[in-house]
């Protein structure tokens, strides 16, 4: 079995939580000819301990025979930000999906699922924890070519005119800048905005296309905010041209 590595230069290390040895084998297998290091764990006493040992990325699978997956994603949790996909059989429900989401988890796949799926995956988790992140000052955040006057609501990019956000759609910004690159569910982004919104606009898919509208001009047609259907939205700042690439002017030709 063959696939393409995470990075060419710096294998990554891959935690495997399954209780299913024959299974996490097989996923170990497939990650070493991937040329990555995969480690295996099938008891949450194991996964904690290999985690001391240092991990890149972690993949748990919520249904850990007697133990429970979602508490071992809240015990990793609270000792780091180690990215996690989860992996969830089909009768598994909806709601643990959600709850894995909100516990901080940053991808999910169902089971059965193909190596070659799990391991872009993997990649495009990477990727986007190396993505830039928002530069915050007090009242201000700033990411890429765009900068957030909390005060006023406003969002301000040089090449577009200063955009009002309404009370949710900054609410539903910060919730993104909050935690760039994972899959926030409705429930999450709806909880975030009706902190202060209007009770009369209740539609978080309505915000969101609102907001996804103010940020393209400063995003050059970059899908900034990505629908993971059945799960919520992703914001994604590795598409965002940084400030000097979005208002560096083309060069003109000599007369």
């Amino acid at each position: 079995m063959t696939g393409a590595p995470a990075n060419e230069t710096s294998p990554a290390r891959i935690l495997i939580i399954d209780d299913d040895r024959a299974f996490g084998d097989l996923l170990a297998e497939y990650f070493s000819a991937a040329r990555q290091q995969p480690d295996l764990a099938t008891t949450s006493a194991q996964a904690l301990a290999k985690l001391a040992q240092g991990q890149d990325i972690v993949i748990l699978d919520l249904n850990l025979g007697p133990e429970d997956g979602l508490e071992l994603l809240r015990r990793i949790r609270s000792r780091s930000d180690l990215p996690v996909i989860i992996t969830t059989g089909r009768r598994c429900e909806e709601i643990d999906r959600v709850l894995g989401l909100e516990l901080g988890a940053d991808d999910y796949v169902l089971k059965p699922f193909g190596l070659r799926e799990l391991l872009a995956r993997v990649v495009a988790v990477l990727r986007r924890r190396r993505a830039p992140t928002a530069v915050r000052q007090p009242n201000r955040i700033t990411f890429g070519p765009f900068e957030l006057d909390r005060l006023t609501r406003t969002l301000h990019c040089e090449d577009a005119d200063p955009a009002l956000l309404s009370l949710g759609e900054q609410a539903l910004l910060l919730a993104f800048l909050r935690a760039p690159g994972k899959v926030l569910s409705r429930e999450h982004l709806l909880r975030a905005t009706r902190v202060n919104e209007d009770v009369f606009d209740r539609s978080i898919d309505v915000q969101v296309l609102r907001l996804r509208r103010k940020l393209e001009a400063g995003a050059r047609g970059g899908a900034l905010i990505t629908t993971v259907r059945g799960a919520g939205y992703v914001f994604d700042l590795s598409a965002l041209p940084s400030a000097a690439q979005a208002h560096k002017e083309p060069a003109r030709s000599a007369a």
